[in-house]
């Protein structure tokens, strides 16, 4: 994607900080913030911050941030009381899988049991 194309990008934009959010982790690869829309108690996004349009645009190169946006899942389980308790990590992938932001990301999900 072109510098003005990410542009366009909503979660570009929060990396860069030209679009507000409620950080809650940060790394120098991930950045991972409240969701505006929760479906749970706890709900953050755990984007990686060089972008990444879906997991079905994924190049072998990306795997190394992949793995580290759900490191940064595990550690904010642990930061926040989760550990034991449990909680969701998903990823939504295209227009069928649910995706609406194309700058892949991660929903961490805790506070109630799934389903419920």
């Amino acid at each position: 994607m072109t510098a003005e194309g990410m542009s366009d990008c909503l979660f570009c934009r929060v990396v860069a900080r030209k679009s507000p959010a409620d950080i809650e982790y940060e790394d120098d690869a991930v950045l991972a913030f409240k969701d505006i829309y929760p479906k749970a108690p706890v709900h953050l996004l755990i984007v990686p911050k060089r972008h990444i349009a879906s997991i079905m645009a994924m190049e072998p190169g990306d795997a190394e941030v992949i793995g580290r946006c759900l490191l940064a899942a595990r550690k904010l389980g642990e930061a926040k009381g989760f550990a034991e308790r449990g909680y969701r990590v998903s990823v939504n992938c295209g227009p069928e899988g649910g995706q609406h932001v194309y700058h892949v990301h991660f929903h961490f999900l805790a506070g109630r049991r799934s389903g419920a």
